[in-house]
């Protein structure tokens, strides 16, 4: 499987004290970056949220961000009988030495500090959720980035095939260029030489011959796109080799225009860096 470095997910839990969200989100960069924002309150689990997400993750610009929600007096909160019962003690005194004072209404109790209790996770009910949230966000983020490494992936061996025409179109017109250009150099060397030998100018055709000769350029072209498509194939992380290629291919392409004697032959040369450019630039995307 090939991933993009690319993904994003997010999942929500609620439990016996409140809920939690957590987001999952990655660009590509050329190292593994991972930012964590959460509460305070969860910073003491920061330590195996990090384990648990570069265990699983190579490279990408990663940012979590987790949001927890304590739950109110609406949710399960239930009344502290013990202040409940002091407060009408309270109530009675007061009403015994002062007759005239008013007494407290609910409204005045409900609001009295302490009075309401809300259910309160213990530090094992909070990490559990806490990171059995991450699993399932985890999951849902590598399927993502899953589907954008297989899209990835079809884009690149298309190139590869095109390259690859482009290389087999190239081949016939290499020693007809070669021919014809060494037609065309023997009468330019009879002028430039005259009364020179025969195997003077043969010396001369051969050395320029050997210059303009692209046998090995596209040799290694092939082997290049050959290993290009095993690294696909095998899959995993594959960014870092891939992008070794690309600069492999392009100097056989920059070559191979550059000893050019014939237009045909330069065309494919410029197509083929056109499309390992493309290429270039989404293996960035690639783990």
């Amino acid at each position: 499987m090939i991933l993009s470095m690319t993904g994003y997910a997010h999942a929500s839990a609620d439990f016996s004290a409140g809920s939690l969200t957590l987001e999952l989100r990655a660009v590509n960069h050329r190292y593994l970056d991972l930012q964590l924002r959460m509460p305070d309150e969860l910073r003491g689990f920061e330590t195996p949220l990090r384990e648990t997400i570069t265990a699983q993750l190579q490279r990408g610009k990663v940012e979590c961000r987790i949001n927890y929600a304590a739950r109110g007096a609406q949710s399960g909160a239930t009344l502290n009988h013990n202040l409940l019962q002091q407060l009408a003690c309270w109530n009675d005194e007061v009403q015994t030495a002062l007759p005239n004072a008013r007494t407290l209404s609910v409204a005045e109790v409900l609001n009295w500090d302490g009075i309401l209790q809300t259910p309160t996770a213990s530090a094992d009910e909070l990490r559990d959720t806490l990171l059995g949230l991450l699993q399932t966000v985890l999951q849902e983020f590598s399927a993502s980035r899953a589907r954008e490494g297989e899209k990835l992936k079809e884009f690149l061996l298309v190139r590869v095939e095109k390259i690859e025409a482009l290389r087999l179109g190239v081949m016939p017109h290499v020693p007809a260029a070669i021919a014809a250009y060494e037609f065309k150099l023997i009468h330019r060397l009879r002028d430039a030489l005259q009364g020179a030998e025969d195997e003077r100018i043969r010396q001369e055709i051969t050395l320029f011959a050997s210059k303009i000769d692209v046998d090995e350029e596209l040799s290694r072209l092939e082997s290049h796109l050959t290993e290009m498509r095993r690294i696909l194939v095998k899959g995993g992380a594959v960014g870092k080799r891939l992008d070794f290629l690309m600069q492999e291919l392009n100097r056989e392409a920059n070559t191979l225009g550059s000893k050019s004697v014939d237009a045909e032959v330069s065309r494919s040369a410029m197509e083929m860096k056109i499309l390992i450019e493309q290429m270039r630039e989404q293996i960035q995307n690639l783990e």
